[in-house]
């Protein structure tokens, strides 16, 4: 459940607003006379909730994916959320010289200042 809300507390936040505009807009009086906002905040939870899990598993089943590539060491790519651009991504190499390792969901460096999150990283596949 941590790593649930870890993931996914900022769209959960995001869900809880949209309930509230559709809770709002459904029991005016102009909307379908104000008696279908059960129904429309029925529709509305079964929408994020949906969404929010399917976001949920592809996420892990992505975090797990990253794992195993770098266990078996192959290079990954992480996104760097102070800038983001593409050009500011950080290729994790567990054979490099910043000495990459893995504590828990979290790529870690004695040599670099911040740590990467598993969630924001791809398997970095080099086309050279």
């Amino acid at each position: 459940m941590i790593k649930f809300l870890e993931l996914e507390g900022g769209y959960l936040v995001i869900g809880l607003f949209i309930v509230a505009v559709a809770i709002f807009v459904w029991t005016r009086p102009f909307v379908a006379g104000g008696k279908k906002w059960k129904q429309a905040v029925i529709f509305v939870l079964f929408g994020i909730a949906g969404f929010i899990l399917a976001h949920y598993f592809v996420t892990i089943n992505r975090m797990a994916d990253v794992k195993t590539w770098f266990e078996n060491g192959k290079p990954v790519i992480c996104e760097n959320r102070a800038i983001r651009k593409v050009a500011q991504s950080i290729i994790i190499d567990p054979t490099s010289k910043q000495k990459w390792s893995l504590q828990g969901d979290i790529f870690v460096s004695p040599l670099y200042s911040r740590p990467f999150h598993t969630a924001r990283c791809l398997e970095y596949i080099d086309n050279k």
